[in-house]
């Protein structure tokens, strides 16, 4: 269910929010896979919200599986942000990515 709102969101350019490790986090999505130890796991852009590392803003990888819940918002993705590797190496499956 995750990966189809996550891919959704990369698709129509929009941000993502979602509660994620007790934080509320609004996120670009860049890529949406399965991650070599065999997670379901999205690479994104933080644009905001709260972070278990006090990184409140950046790349971060997430695992899905750990997502509460999630939400397209009518916010507008800037996505592709500098740094972007498409077919990134921690994934061995890619579902859906920029």
């Amino acid at each position: 269910m995750w990966t189809e709102l996550a891919c959704s969101a990369l698709r129509s350019g929009k941000c993502l929010e979602l509660r994620y490790d007790g934080y509320s986090r609004v996120v670009e999505v860049h890529t949406v896979g399965e991650t070599t130890a065999g997670n379901l796991a999205m690479s994104v852009w933080q644009v905001r919200g709260g972070s278990n590392s006090n990184e409140r803003i950046g790349w971060k990888t997430m695992r899905l599986d750990e997502a509460y819940s999630a939400a397209v918002l009518d916010e507008k993705s800037d996505a592709p942000r500098n740094g972007y590797v498409r077919n990134a190496k921690p994934f061995r499956r890619i579902i859906c990515q920029l």
